[in-house]
């Protein structure tokens, strides 16, 4: 008692009447943790001590009876088998009504040497802590609104931030040279009016800022989604592409009507991912910034391993047995062992195995574990940490919210997407490749929009490793429909989805696009929204403008009927409404019927054409490289992997497209794939030629591969073993593929030579 009064006297120091001890029985014998002894001493010493004390049951599962379930989480968690002969699970641990609680308090009291009416003092009392310890997510730490970062933190010191976000896009008319088009004037002012209306400014700012961080590490990053419908997110360096030229809408991202707060997506290279977040937390700080979790839940293989091995099964059993099974539920386990036929043998081997299958089928969907999200970052004020837990990630040690995405959303947490990109990664390594090569610097934000060879190369369809157009499908779109605009290219974007495939819409786009077929129009009043698709329905923003025009109604409500189109429920009611608007202005029902039946059935196939423009920037810019530096193009997709097609596909595409394919070789091979200059026989002009990269030796670790990099240049074989120092298995692979001919030996002395060399080493 009195070690006990010690240890309590700094926390009763501390919080004073505030404080309180909690007494735990969980039906265990003994007077350790859970047992009836140790909770009744508790109480006794709390009024010892004037403090006053709760009971609790210390709830680890909502529902009696998966004491069981705990245990092989426990043992799953410890990599051991459940142990019998130690303290499992009491199976009380679970939430308890206030009649069940009373009837441990009596338990608990009696004792403790009390009378048994005050078990009822002790339930009231641990009610009252219960009721001071109640939070108001809304009101307290405020959980469903959005907080930005500061305002200092991006660039509104003395100012708002409505005016920051102002002055820079302002500042970006001039630097873009839009100064002198009222249009771009008035729709900028039209845009920060429905910013400043929701008060969303520092979320531009926020995110101009982030962007700005990476452009300043020398990564590429480009906006993606909807946002690139903003005219301010252009003007602050967001998006790259001109929101007014396309014909994007500002409406399609964020109006009035619309108070979600909008998602401004940002591309990133893949490869340097963990590096913007490091950025984005240097910037903010990490009471700020934290990534989002992504939950790994029970299915059914994990489920029988982690039982299986709970239960002290045969290890060989368990992963036969798991292999068997499909990727379903494990809350499925019985019914797909009744219903497949290649499951029947294994049930009849297992026989009456109830445990083990009741035990897989409840950890059905239950966290198994948890890994960080591929592209969510939170971003707040300094209070983030008051409304989520966060943990370090495994290996990078970024701060991590244990909430997933959708648990972000729902409680208002502000979430910038960084999604890494594998095409962004091989562009910079091939823009990097021609820096380094020619001392050329290329700005592929820059390159000249309406480029001949370009588009050339994209009607030719040899568009292999090019961003969205590489499929064969995509091609053979391509090959249909000759793109010569940056236009085409969204188009083309836009159809080959499949909604417009599945509703033939593609063939009747073709047809008017090439002369072969009339374009027609539902009504003359709509030929402006669809004559640059041929009288075709393929943008999003096309049903926004059909409903403003027919309606009246305006376009932020028209965004708004556009998005109720996906709802079956909500069809005829808004099918009445536009046919009695659009009557009152004057249309007649043939007219009406016949544009109401295109709006409707938009709703299956639609694509945003902010999306299409932003996906068609990158599209644009790979087909420039693969036109006018085709040996770095292929550099950076066998470096970074960005597509669809193995690499000895894109390698016989290099070749037919006239890039020399240089082997590898231990003096000359590089970590990645690297161009050379390859001097032309015969008086033919020098060409770059593509160097296979030591990476892609198989088994070689990055640190190998480093290690002979860096040594370069090898005098000979012995000099190579020596400094180098592969392991057995990559000097025999370097030496079959031909990266140690340059020691002039054949292949076959060159692994006799190796041998000797590992002889000798072992002797030493």
């Amino acid at each position: 008692p009195d070690r006990a009064a010690r240890l309590l006297a700094p926390w009763r120091e501390r919080y004073g009447d505030a404080l309180r001890l909690e007494s735990v029985w969980h039906g265990r014998e003994g007077t350790g943790p859970g047992s009836l002894r140790l909770a009744a001493r508790t109480v006794g010493f709390a009024a010892e001590q004037g403090v006053r004390p709760v009971l609790s049951n210390a709830v680890r599962y909502a529902d009696p009876g998966q004491g069981p379930v705990a245990d092989v989480l426990d043992a799953a968690r410890r990599l051991v088998p459940v142990d019998p002969t130690k303290e499992l699970d009491s199976g009380e641990r679970w939430l308890k009504g206030t009649d069940a609680m009373l009837q441990v308090a009596e338990r608990v009291v009696e004792a403790a040497g009390f009378r048994r009416d005050t078990a009822h003092r002790l339930v009231e009392q641990t009610g009252v802590a219960a009721a001071e310890c109640l939070v108001d997510p809304e009101d307290d730490i405020g959980i469903g609104s959005v907080h930005f970062p500061e305002p200092h933190l991006v660039g509104a010191g003395r100012r708002t931030a409505q005016r920051v976000l102002a002055s820079r896009a302002a500042a970006g008319m001039v630097l873009r040279g839009y100064d002198s088009r009222r249009d771009y004037w008035e729709r900028m002012h039209h845009e920060l009016d429905i910013i400043d209306h929701h008060g969303y400014a520092s979320y531009f700012l926020t995110v101009a800022q982030v962007v700005d961080d990476v452009r300043g590490l020398g990564i590429r990053v480009a906006a993606r989604g909807s946002g690139a419908g903003s005219l301010v997110n252009h003007l602050i360096g967001i998006a790259h592409a001109d929101p007014v030229e396309h014909g994007l809408l500002m409406e399609r991202f964020l109006s009035k009507r619309r108070h979600v707060l909008p998602d401004i997506d940002i591309d990133v290279e893949s490869a340097r991912r963990l590096e913007v977040y490091r950025a984005i937390i240097d910037r903010f700080g990490p009471e700020r910034v934290a990534t989002v979790a992504m939950p790994e839940t029970y299915r059914v293989r994990h489920a029988i391993r982690d039982v299986g091995a709970a239960l002290s099964m045969d290890p060989a059993d368990i992963d036969r047995i798991a292999k068997a099974f499909p990727h379903i539920r494990a809350r499925d386990a019985r019914s797909a062992m009744k219903e497949l036929p290649e499951l029947r043998e294994i049930a009849e081997e297992l026989g009456d195995r109830d445990r083990l299958w009741d035990l897989v089928e409840a950890l059905d969907a239950l966290p198994r574990g948890v890994a960080m999200h591929p592209c969510g970052v939170l971003l707040s004020d300094a209070s983030l940490l008051d409304r989520t837990p966060v943990m370090p990630t495994s290996g990078e040690g970024l701060p991590m919210s244990q909430f997933d995405k959708d648990d972000v959303e729902d409680l208002g947490l502000l979430k910038l997407d960084v999604l890494g990109v594998r095409m962004q990664s091989a562009m910079a390594h091939a823009v990097a490749e021609v820096e380094r090569a020619t001392g050329e610097r290329v700005d592929l934000d820059a390159v000249e929009p309406g480029d001949p060879a370009t588009y050339r190369l994209i009607q030719s369809t040899e568009t292999l490793g090019c961003f969205q157009i590489e499929s064969p499908g995509q091609r053979d779109l391509v090959g249909r429909l000759q793109p010569a605009t940056f236009h085409d290219l969204v188009v083309d974007i836009s159809l080959f989805r499949p909604g417009p495939v599945a509703a033939d819409m593609v063939r009747p786009f073709i047809e008017s696009r090439h002369g072969r077929a009339p374009v027609r129009y539902p009504h003359p009043d709509l030929a402006e929204p669809l004559k640059e698709t041929y009288g075709v329905v393929v943008f999003h923003e096309q049903v926004i403008q059909i409903v403003d025009i027919m309606t009246g109604c305006g376009r932020d409500e028209a965004d708004r009927v556009r998005r109720g189109l996906s709802d079956p429920e909500s069809q005829g009611r808004i099918r009445f409404w536009f046919a009695q608007h659009a009557a009152a202005r004057g249309y007649d029902a043939e007219t009406i019927g016949r544009t109401w039946g295109i709006v409707e059935a938009f709703g299956s196939y639609g694509f945003c054409k902010a999306h299409a423009v932003a996906f068609a920037v990158p599209t644009y810019q790979s087909a420039w490289l693969k036109a006018h530096h085709p040996a770095a193009f292929y550099a950076g997709l066998l470096t970074h992997d960005p597509g669809m097609y193995p690499k000895r596909l894109l390698l016989a595409d290099a070749r037919r497209r006239g890039v020399p394919i240089l082997p590898l070789d231990v003096n000359r091979s590089a970590v990645a794939h690297r161009i050379e200059l390859v001097s032309g026989s015969e008086g033919a002009p020098d060409r770059w030629g593509l160097r296979l990269a030591l990476s892609d030796v198989h088994g070689i670790s990055e640190a190998e591969a480093a290690r002979i990099a860096d040594g370069q240049p090898y005098t000979s074989l012995v000099d190579f073993w020596e400094r180098a120092r592969p392991s057995k298995p990559v000097a025999q692979r370097l030496a079959q593929v031909g990266a140690l001919d340059a020691f002039g030996a054949n292949r076959r002395d060159l692994q006799l030579h190796l041998a000797e060399l590992r002889r000798g080493a072992r002797g030493a």
